[in-house]
């Protein structure tokens, strides 16, 4: 079960129990328009009247591979009687419906670790217009985590690693080193924010690691 959908007479609310996150973006009376947020596992959320759209990370299985799983949820009041909502998974999802947990990455993997200093600037929300790290920085910043850094000193090796990483994150339909256009800064910017929206890694795995780095550069005690 993803999700639970909880109808009252004013209110819809959606309970998160999938695994995975989702995306939930829908249209309501304020200045900003349209809203997104991203629930995760055991988050509640009331639905806007109207459509309300359902993108979930990787959700669906499909044969060996995981897509993100589209649903709608319609919320309308009955005339002058309570609300009502109708889920409905939408028309490319509606014939495969089958749903997984994802994969996620080996932590403290060189994988795990590239990925995390790849998502850092979407993880630390420290700037407001996120830049993807280049090689050198995400080896630096292995090196500062980790003490040591694999074979990430050779600029193929974080590319190969970017890759294998990207496979995962989007899955062979949507992978953006399969399509094959747009710049390669592009393709990291898009991998790298993807890493942080699905949570391959999260906010809670930069600080393990910068508190393992505190404890490993802490100079010894004089006698």
């Amino acid at each position: 079960m993803l999700g639970e959908l909880i109808v009252g007479e004013e209110i819809a609310r959606l309970r998160w129990h999938g695994s995975g996150e989702t995306q939930v973006s829908s249209l309501f009376d304020a200045p900003g328009g349209a809203r997104r947020v991203t629930v995760t596992e055991g988050m509640s959320l009331l639905l806007d009247e109207g459509e309300n759209q359902l993108v979930v990370m990787r959700g669906r299985l499909a044969g060996d591979t995981y897509d993100d799983l589209s649903v709608s949820i319609e919320v309308t009041p009955s005339g002058s009687g309570p609300v009502v909502a109708m889920a409905r998974p939408d028309a490319d999802d509606a014939d495969d419906g089958a749903t997984a947990p994802a994969p996620m990455l080996p932590r403290h993997s060189r994988e795990w670790y590239v990925a995390l200093a790849l998502a850092e600037p979407w993880l630390s929300g420290t700037d407001d217009y996120p830049r993807p790290p280049s090689n050198r920085e995400i080896y630096e910043r292995i090196l500062h985590w980790h003490g040591y850094a694999w074979n990430l000193e050779r600029a193929q090796r974080v590319d190969d690693a970017i890759r294998s990483i990207s496979a995962l994150a989007f899955g062979p339909k949507d992978d953006p080193f399969r399509a094959g256009s747009g710049r390669a800064q592009n393709v990291r910017f898009a991998i790298g924010r993807r890493t942080a929206e699905i949570r391959l890694v999260t906010t809670e795995d930069l600080d393990e690691a910068e508190r393992a780095a505190a404890r490993r550069n802490v100079p010894p005690r004089q006698a």
